[in-house]
């Protein structure tokens, strides 16, 4: 699929991951939405890859993925300017990983991994389906990682015991199941949705700000996620998860299919979202 003239949405689009990849598909000749919290921040991306790619179709919108109400405010700005969007890469998240590091939480109260990096998108992606089915063949690319752990549903939001190796875990695999089910909704509509882990320890502000020695470049994820986003070997796939450029098997949980619904009914309760 040629990215030319398509509308790309890129969460997390102002640093590491998100920002190599918002650069690939500006060069490729997208449009390309940029997001982020800090505006001040999204003109400078704009402006450095609009100049260093010479497309100037590139947006910005300013949204805290820690709000739900922003969360939906993002994608009313989405769609009031685009009745169709070709690429959603769900990209931004959270890690907090260093040592001590109390239990976070959302505007909403829910804990922040599985706020942002799951719910957050859950609800994003939900609310822009009517623009994905509108420019279909399209695709949805789901960041997750090959750090998974198995959700405890009778404790999802770690009140009783928290761990920030264990919120950013399972709120990966999450994503993941949220995949799964996802891709068997849209059979039929043309749109499809993957789930990839890029790299390890990629030399991003998530990684380096907890303390931890980076592994990989971002260049090197920047890679396997843009090939999701645009390339031809990979058309028509969906429900699948990667590990990198390869179809792997995610943690036990994702081929539960009694966990998968009960996530699903769940998350649908905590987004507000009305039930299908």
């Amino acid at each position: 699929m040629t990215l030319q003239g398509k509308t790309v949405l890129i969460t997390g689009s102002t640093d590491g991951l998100g920002r190599a990849v918002a650069r690939m598909a500006a060069e490729a000749g997208a449009r390309v939405l940029l997001h982020g919290r800090d505006q001040t921040k999204l003109d400078a991306v704009r402006k450095e890859i609009a100049e260093a790619t010479g497309n100037a179709a590139i947006e910005t919108y300013c949204a805290n993925l820690a709000s739900l109400a922003e969360v939906r405010e993002l994608a009313a700005a989405v769609q009031a300017k685009h009745s169709k969007l070709d690429v959603l890469l769900n990209n931004a998240g959270v890690g907090l990983f260093a040592q001590g590091q109390p239990r976070q939480t959302s505007e909403e109260r829910y804990e922040l991994h599985f706020a942002v990096n799951y719910l957050a998108p859950f609800l994003l992606t939900h609310l822009l389906l009517p623009a994905l089915k509108a420019a279909a063949p399209s695709r949805i690319v789901n960041v997750a990682s090959v750090g998974q752990a198995p959700i405890d549903f009778r404790d999802v939001m770690l009140e009783r015991t928290y761990s920030g190796y264990q919120g950013y875990c399972q709120s990966k695999l999450a994503q993941i199941m949220f995949t799964i089910d996802l891709a068997e909704q849209l059979k039929g509509t043309g749109v499809t949705v993957t789930a990839l882990h890029p790299a390890t320890f990629m030399a991003t502000n998530m990684v380096t700000g907890s303390g931890m020695p980076a592994q990989a470049t971002v260049q090197e994820g920047a890679e396997p996620t843009f090939r999701l986003v645009a390339s031809e070997d990979v058309e028509g796939q969906s429900g699948v998860y990667f590990n990198q450029f390869e179809p792997a098997k995610p943690n036990a949980q994702a081929d539960d299919a009694s966990a998968r619904a009960r996530l699903w009914a769940l998350s649908v309760q905590l987004c507000g979202l009305p039930v299908s």
